[in-house]
């Protein structure tokens, strides 16, 4: 099929989708963020009012929150990279490059913030309310899914 047929060259349709591709990327970011802000609330929420360690009802919000962050931030640095794509300026490259450094150094600090939140979280599971081991563990996972 001749692109020429259709009313438009290759260089427009690619900058169409790009913008759609650039849009829908950003508003995935929106929605993962949003939802994990919902979900660490109600997590916190759940656990604060129906249980007396308020410590790990903070340690799972923040979890489930900071997952959500980084994939939100993994939807933007792709935004950014698409924004890019056209572009020939020296300038936006450059303005791209420092982007990606700065959220990938954010997901990077988020990661690790989750590691020790959840080696935190997993050594607190494993004692009881006397401060002894009680030999049993609980993944991350069920822990964030299951207050």
């Amino acid at each position: 099929m001749d692109i020429q047929l259709l009313g438009t060259n290759l260089a427009d349709l690619v900058r169409v989708l790009s913008g759609i591709l650039i849009s829908t990327c950003q508003l995935l970011a929106i929605f993962v963020i949003s939802v994990g802000i919902i979900r660490a609330l109600l997590i916190f929420l759940r656990s604060s009012l129906f249980q007396p360690q308020t410590t790990m009802a903070f340690q799972r919000s923040r979890l489930a929150m900071g997952y959500s962050f980084s994939l939100g931030l993994s939807f933007l640095v792709g935004a950014s990279i698409l924004k890019t794509m056209l572009s020939s300026q020296w300038e936006d490259i450059t303005r791209l490059v420092i982007i990606i450094a700065v959220r990938t150094a954010l997901n990077l600090l988020l990661e690790r913030a989750i590691s020790n939140s959840q080696a935190i979280g997993d050594l607190a599971l494993n004692l009881d309310t006397n401060g002894k081991e009680t030999g049993k563990e609980t993944a991350p996972e069920t822990a964030i899914a299951n207050p």
